[in-house]
């Protein structure tokens, strides 16, 4: 008989969501850095065995928006809620449960298995560790607990196995050789994204969208022309640099971690332009593809 069903990760920002994505696909599907906010839409990984396919969703962290584009984003975790077969809401060895209680609230009604990962437990302590799988088996008393460790991959591995014995029995929902369902173009604005959350300071992150406008491929090169948003004109400058130093570093950087992604030489063109309400504007939002559904 063969298994198959949406996994789909929740939690609050920075609480390792994507780097446990990345994990248990085998493949660097989400960007992971250490800042918030760093994954902006739901992103599917796709796992394949002989019996079995595992459909992991990594979205958004749950946070309290402040304007459009954060709309979005909540929308993108809330809609995870609604088509999962098994929900992994993610937390960590520090964060305060109290954080979001009405999204949990949600999750605390959910009819399906609901597995409580705490994550990061390399940072803590058997006691302290006690203590917090005490607190949310108050708040979430039919999730099923367990402590892991992303990034050392402690944990994982049985988790695997929860997951798939938890899975419905079904035929496969994709191609059996399929890793995702985002195209090529969307793994390119999603790496230079990365660059720029790693690179720049403060705000400028969380003010940039990347839209690649040209993508051609042969069997051995990738021609790339992306467009980096912006909405101020200071902020321009500062992706810009002096003579172009920081945009050319940034850049190279970006164009390394493609032909790493790809496996191909890839020639990289980037421009930056001023968009002053891409964060706001519905129909921008929409156009850089952050209308979930």
């Amino acid at each position: 008989m063969h298994k198959a069903g949406f996994v789909n990760i929740v939690g609050n920002p920075n609480v390792g969501k994507s780097t446990l994505m990345n994990q248990l696909v085998g493949e660097r599907i989400s960007i992971a850095t250490f800042k918030a906010q760093t994954t902006r839409h739901r992103i599917m990984g796709i796992v394949n065995t002989e019996d079995a396919q595992i459909v992991f969703s990594d979205t958004p962290g749950v946070l309290k928006p402040n304007y459009k584009l954060q709309e979005s984003m909540l929308a993108f975790s809330e809609s995870a809620l609604q088509d999962a077969d098994v929900l992994l809401y993610v937390t960590d060895v520090v964060e305060s449960p109290e954080k979001n209680m009405e999204f949990l609230d949600k999750v605390r009604r959910m009819s399906i298995p609901v597995l409580l990962l705490i994550n990061k437990i390399d940072q803590s302590d058997q006691k302290t560790l006690g203590d917090v799988v005490e607190k949310w088996h108050g708040i979430l008393p039919n999730a099923e607990i367990l402590p892991i460790s992303a990034l050392n991959r402690f944990g994982t591995d049985l988790l695997m196995r929860r997951i798939k014995e938890l899975l419905p029995d079904s035929p496969p929902y994709f191609d059996k050789d399929q890793l995702t369902d985002k195209p090529a173009r969307f793994f390119v604005s999603e790496i230079i994204r990365e660059k720029i959350l790693l690179y720049y300071d403060k705000e400028i992150p969380y003010s940039v969208e990347v839209r690649v406008d040209s993508f051609k491929e042969d069997d051995r090169h990738i021609d790339i022309h992306a467009v980096i948003y912006v909405e101020r004109d200071s902020q321009k400058g500062i992706i810009i640099g002096h003579q172009g130093v920081a945009l050319k570093k940034m850049s190279t950087e970006a164009r390394k971690s493609l032909e790493r992604f790809f496996g191909k030489s890839v020639y990289l063109q980037t421009f930056v332009k001023v968009d002053k309400d891409w964060r706001s504007s519905k129909k921008e939002l929409d156009s850089f593809g952050y209308n979930p559904v």
